[in-house]
């Protein structure tokens, strides 16, 4: 069993049905919230929150980088900083067509 103990495996299983259950949890709020008449800009800010805390968690515990070092969590934050910056990056020529 390599040095794994059955303690360890239970706690391994109650974190994943945890998590599990957290994000059947926001999906169900994610559903409940479409059914909510709330404008584009609220809607897409709401929608982009809960996919976030959904993303963490998978990426956390069952892509296993919640053990990872900082190192691994620099290129993260970099690699978010670089999406964010070329997400918002065509808002710079929204201006450009007004004058036109």
């Amino acid at each position: 069993m390599g040095g794994t103990s059955v303690g360890e495996i239970k706690k391994h299983v109650k974190i994943y049905v945890m998590v599990f259950i957290a994000l059947l949890a926001l999906t169900l709020i994610t559903v409940t919230i479409s059914s909510l008449r709330l404008g584009i800009a609220a809607a897409v800010i709401v929608a982009l929150i809960i996919a976030v805390m959904k993303g963490s968690l998978v990426a956390s515990y069952f892509m296993h980088l919640i053990t990872e070092k900082k190192v691994v969590y620099l290129a993260l934050i970099l690699t978010a900083v670089f999406l964010l910056a070329l997400l918002f990056l065509p808002l710079t020529t929204y201006y450009d067509r007004i004058g036109k």
